[in-house]
């Protein structure tokens, strides 16, 4: 044998012992950027596939909570049978259906079991009563376990028997003043275009799916799937979330995620990865938890399809033709060319795996590497700009249901349930740091009268009026609000029996001077100075029986409660 034989036998032994070793390190190498990039994307999908969901569903929760608060309906609910109350409730339901998305409400009543409905087309505008529920129909058993509960509110797909439909339907209990239940309302989405807009997404090597609270498939791609009626179905009858993986050990791994979500003290939106093995093939599952709906978002990624391993082939045959040249240009080709690019790329998925979206280091790289940069450069660009806009949507839908449930729409104050809120923190404050605060509680005289005399838009500006002059008469820390109606509530924190009387007194003048189409605007003021450890019931009867003494002794008048 020659020793350009031996020569060449040793060179091919030698390429072939690198090949193999740079193809096995090569190989590690791409699947570990393949499963880092897999786990930050999850993080990035979900989030997205969860806004996409959040997006719509915001505004008719919204909605169906404004419905369930309506005076008009729940002084219904209490007598169905009144015919101006009915009158007054339909005109009621039709404001609402036209804000609905779907153009379709429900209220059901527990006194009479009436169920109303109308749909978009307004078929039912003439008979809105569709038919009574009865505890002994299955059918049925959705709204008195409601009830039966005392949720506030749930989410759920099921079919409607009587109406022949199958909804995403938004359920909100109605309570009246005392916390009774008095029905349930709200509204439906047709499932099968939610499906196609929220979770059919047609993304190849990407599915969302979203579960309840136990794992019970709530909207899939594959219908059959879904585990409509989940609310009424006992546990071991339910479609979960198992039926998708292949292995036991990967359903315990997802219940376990969804646990340790859900269990979490600040349940604040996280997401968290397993991979898991469905239809024989390995997926990256991204579980998040939802607590304004009580559902979890889980998204399979089959990195094999978004990032095939293939992919990277042009590269080693690169590296492969490299080396038969020889063994030293091999080594500085490839130190150049693949190496260091690869060493700057995983470093780069790294930061962006941390969270940083600008992986401006990555060096210069030529040919497929160079394009695989190039890829991933405007891959994190392209994230980055989603997450800003995703983060953007979220921050200003959340601004959007702060200020439709803590302000009134006509006065610009403290709505109700805002100065509710604002009461209980104050009420912990004062027994925790053994401070005072004061509470009055302003009533405007003959308002009935006013709004008869002189009609609703009178009665709105005297409102208005009298709102401005409690905000300009107020300290700056101090908070004002519309209680319901023609009250209003004022919070003065610090206070003292000498600030709570001067200011009572003050405020009652100030509303004195108002007169509005020539009629002059009083209001009888009842105020109390809170007492630490004193709970809201009590602190509210208190200013109550002040303004009622007000009341009593003529109006246009402040007393102080003992």
């Amino acid at each position: 044998m020659s020793l350009k034989t031996r020569f060449l036998l040793l060179a091919t032994c030698l390429v072939l012992v690198a090949s193999v070793a740079a193809w096995t390190v090569f190989h590690r190498i791409t699947e570990g950027i393949i499963e880092q990039w897999g786990e930050r994307v999850a993080a990035i999908q979900v989030q997205y596939d969860s806004g996409r969901l959040l997006q719509p569903l915001e505004r008719e929760i919204a909605l169906a909570r404004q419905m369930a608060d309506s005076i008009v309906l729940q002084r219904w609910a209490r007598d169905p049978d009144d015919t101006g109350l009915t009158a007054q409730a339909f005109a009621e339901m039709e404001s609402f259906r036209r804000n609905f998305r779907d153009n379709s409400y429900f209220v059901a009543l527990q006194g009479s079991g009436g169920y109303y409905h109308n749909n978009a087309a307004n078929d039912y505008g003439e008979a809105r009563l569709r038919y009574r529920l009865r505890p002994d129909r299955p059918a049925d058993a959705w709204f008195y376990r409601l009830i039966e509960e005392g949720r506030d509110f749930h989410l759920n797909v099921n079919p409607d028997v009587e109406l022949g439909v199958t909804k995403l339907w938004i359920d909100v209990l109605m309570r009246d003043d005392d916390g009774e239940i008095l029905g349930v309302v709200g509204t439906g989405m047709e499932l099968e275009p939610f499906l196609r807009e929220v979770v059919d997404i047609q993304q190849p090597g990407i599915t969302t799916l979203f579960v309840d609270y136990n794992g019970a498939i709530q909207l899939y791609r594959d219908r059959r799937l879904i585990d409509y009626a989940s609310f009424v179905k006992p546990e071991g009858q339910k479609r979960t979330l198992d039926l998708l993986v292949d292995l036991p050990r990967d359903a315990e791994a997802l219940s376990a995620m969804m646990r340790d979500l859900r269990d979490a003290p600040d349940q604040q939106q996280s997401v968290r990865t397993e991979f898991v093995t469905v239809e024989g093939k390995r997926h990256l599952a991204g579980v998040a938890f939802l607590p304004a709906l009580g559902w979890f978002e889980v998204t399979l990624l089959d990195l094999e399809t978004l990032m095939p391993i293939d992919g990277f082939m042009p590269v080693a045959v690169v590296f492969v033709l490299t080396l038969l040249v020889t063994l030293l240009v091999f080594h500085l080709v490839l130190r150049r060319q693949l190496l260091a690019p690869l060493v700057a790329l995983e470093g780069a998925m790294q930061r962006v795996k941390e969270g940083d979206m600008s992986p401006s280091e990555l060096p210069q790289g030529r040919g497929e590497m160079g394009r695989l940069m190039q890829h991933f450069q405007s891959m994190a660009g392209a994230i980055q700009r989603h997450t800003r806009e995703l983060e953007a949507r979220v921050r200003e839908r959340t601004e959007e249901l702060e200020a439709v449930a803590t302000r009134d729409v006509l006065t610009g104050l403290m709505n109700r349930r805002g100065m509710q809120q604002w009461l209980e923190e104050q009420i912990l404050r004062a027994s925790r740091e053994s401070t005072h605060f004061g509470l009055v509680w302003l009533d405007l005289d003959r308002f009935k009268e006013l709004n008869d005399g002189l009609g609703h838009a009178a009665g709105d500006q005297a409102l208005v009026r009298v709102a401005e002059a409690l905000a300009d008469g107020l300290r700056p820390y101090d908070r004002a609000s519309r209680w319901g109606g023609d009250e209003f509530l004022v919070v003065l924190s610090p206070c003292d029996t000498q600030t709570l009387t001067r200011v009572a007194e003050r405020l009652r003048q100030a509303v004195a001077a108002i007169e509005v189409e020539g009629t002059t605007v009083t209001i009888s003021v009842g105020a109390c100075l809170a007492v630490p450890g004193e709970d809201l019931d009590s602190l509210l009867k208190r200013a109550d029986e002040a303004l009622y003494q007000a009341k009593a002794e003529g109006r246009n008048r402040a007393r102080l409660a003992v």
